[in-house]
């Protein structure tokens, strides 16, 4: 058995849970939020068989789209706030970060 951990930002998570509840799959989803640029995600519990990874890999994968965002970078520095404007950088964000774990045990119970 396997335990799928997949992040997925939150504005594609129902996309991802449609697609996975169609095609029978069984997960518990948590809110989570993103270290850089602390926006929302979506992290997803799915215990499958071994055979089926490469196809809820596959079903995420299709449902998580990466975009680009436009991001205020303010320089480290000792000067008070104010006295330098932030110059717009452009960061990919999106998509869906997964992990495979090998599960040693599970119940139900």
């Amino acid at each position: 058995m396997k335990l799928v951990i997949a992040v997925v930002q939150d504005k594609d998570h129902r996309k991802v849970t449609d697609a996975l509840l169609e095609r029978g799959y069984k997960f518990t989803n948590i809110a989570s939020t993103g270290g850089l640029l602390r926006e929302g995600n979506v992290t997803f519990l799915i215990g499958i068989d071994e055979d089926q990874v490469d196809d809820v890999i596959q079903v995420i994968g299709a449902h998580s789209k990466t975009r680009e965002q436009l991001v205020n970078v303010f320089p480290p520095t000792i000067e008070p706030i104010g006295t330098c404007i932030p110059n717009p950088v452009k960061v990919q964000v999106g998509g869906a970060t997964v992990f495979v774990l090998e599960v040693q045990r599970s119940e139900k119970l």
